[in-house]
């Protein structure tokens, strides 16, 4: 297997291949999702919630974010490696590219992934700027989940759809390497996706994205309490985690996930 790179995931957009993805959080899982040809593994902050079992993402900190990176960097040989910056890690630029700094530097990490839109847009170009690769979050925002009012879908009024796509257009211009869409209803995704150059990775956006992400604990039925309704558990048809890891690849990659039911109207 080759090394996955930004310019493979533009690649992959360009001949319409699906970008495969899910997040991780240690060494022993990395080397299973790397094994399996997982395009990206990101570093979610959605650890504050499954490994540490807080209630969001809001109480990570970039300590945590390093170390993880750190531990995830070491089980992977070919799958690109995206690291979260956690809430209230990137308010200003020069905040940014510190926080930038130490996850690819100390972590390890080959791009950042950030949420927001138009109030990202100088901080993006800043660490563009400093050759820092950037991967945008649109939809919804799991760092801002107390000034949207909790885990809603974003987009479905024709005024907000509007605006997300004018923000993917601007985080485009930006400089973003890739663009992160959750739970947006699938025409918007679609529509986003066709429109932009960049890569589309969704998560509870349909199936017409360039590539799909979950967190990997919801794949094999791990996280407790109610599930998205996006989530499928690929653990329960196969007999262990090496082969629902490939279960779900090759269900993205078949474009069978998302399906109907696990979609957005």
């Amino acid at each position: 297997m080759s090394k996955i790179t930004v310019s493979t995931l533009l690649v992959k957009k360009e001949q319409q291949q699906k970008i495969v993805s899910l997040t991780c959080y240690d060494a022993s899982f990395a080397k299973i999702l790397d094994d399996a040809d997982v395009d990206v593994i990101l570093v979610g902050d959605s650890l504050g919630m499954v490994v540490q079992g807080q209630d969001s993402t809001l109480p990570v900190t970039i300590d945590d974010m390093v170390y993880h990176t750190q531990m995830v960097n070491r089980g992977i040989k070919h799958s690109l490696l995206v690291a979260d910056m956690p809430f209230m890690s990137y308010a200003s630029p020069q905040q940014a590219l510190e926080t930038a700094s130490r996850l690819m530097k100390q972590g390890g990490a080959h791009m950042v992934k950030l949420e927001g839109g138009f109030e990202r847009v100088e901080i993006i170009e800043a660490l563009v700027k400093n050759s820092v690769p950037v991967c945008g979050h649109l939809g919804l925002l799991p760092q801002s989940v107390h000034k949207l009012g909790g885990y809603k879908v974003q987009g479905r009024v024709q005024c907000e759809a509007a605006h997300i796509l004018a923000e993917a257009r601007a985080l485009e211009e930006a400089g973003v390497s890739a663009l992160v869409l959750e739970c947006v209803p699938e025409a918007l995704a679609k529509k986003i996706s066709k429109k932009i150059s960049v890569p589309t990775i969704g998560i509870g956006a349909g199936v017409h994205c360039d590539g799909q992400i979950l967190v990997l604990y919801d794949i094999l039925g791990l996280t407790s309490g109610t599930h998205p309704s996006f989530v499928r558990n690929f653990l329960q048809d196969n007999e262990n985690i090496n082969a629902a890891v490939l279960a779900y690849c090759n269900a993205v990659r078949n474009k069978t996930f998302p399906g109907k039911t696990e979609t957005f109207n």
